[in-house]
């Protein structure tokens, strides 16, 4: 099911800083197939590398959020940062909508980092940040409808469905994961969870202040 739209009947901004992050993640995926493995593996965030030196690799924290492993990867991640990052922007406004994007960014790879801080595989890649739009939207968005394509044509979910069926997802991955004995490439799953805790969170936090306010 990959995600072609929501409900934008309330927004009330325009949402260029989603955009700019759209642009930025294009950018360096430009970058990336310039440069190749070389660049890939200078500036991805590898767990192991960064713990044995934080500060030589305190960038790749960062650099790392907008970083791609493939046309489909880089594809995919769009389409929802498209289709649902708009609305958090709306509600949080533009400079704390950035804050919350770059910090549940950093709150994936916090959590992909302890759950196998021995990895030397290069993590890259919005879908933790992304992951945190998702479990902020689920919160502040409960009621929206997320169109959807599918084998069978358009369809419409209410977004916590939707939402929902992917977090499972997420976990069907993790026991996966759990099975492997070696320390191979893949969907960074754990990653997208740290995130979307984070996300919905966040949010929660922030529907607290706006409704103290």
């Amino acid at each position: 099911m990959i995600p072609i739209g929501d409900d934008n009947s309330t927004r009330q901004s325009f949402p260029f800083v989603t955009y700019l992050f759209i642009a930025i993640n294009i950018g360096v995926f430009v970058l990336q197939l310039q440069g190749g493995e070389q660049f890939t593996r200078e500036w991805a965030y590898i767990p192991r590398e960064f713990l044995g030196n934080p500060g030589a690799e305190a960038a790749t924290l960062i650099s790392s959020m907008f970083m791609h492993g493939g046309i489909a990867h880089i594809l995919g991640n769009m389409v929802y940062l498209w289709t649902f990052g708009d609305n958090i922007e709306d509600r949080l406004g533009h400079f704390g909508y950035a804050l919350f994007y770059i910090a549940t960014g950093l709150a994936a790879i916090a959590a992909q980092t302890a759950f196998n801080p021995g990895s030397n595989i290069p993590n890259v890649g919005a879908s933790g940040a992304i992951a945190g739009v998702l479990g902020a939207y689920i919160l502040l968005f409960p009621h929206g409808k997320v169109r959807l394509l599918t084998q069978v044509g358009v369809i419409y979910l209410p977004a916590i469905i939707a939402i929902g069926l992917w977090f499972v997802l997420q976990f069907t991955g993790i026991l996966g994961a759990l099975s492997q004995t070696e320390d191979v490439g893949g969907v960074a799953y754990m990653a997208h969870i740290g995130g979307f805790v984070a996300g919905f969170v966040l949010a929660l936090f922030f529907a607290r202040r706006a409704a103290a306010a």
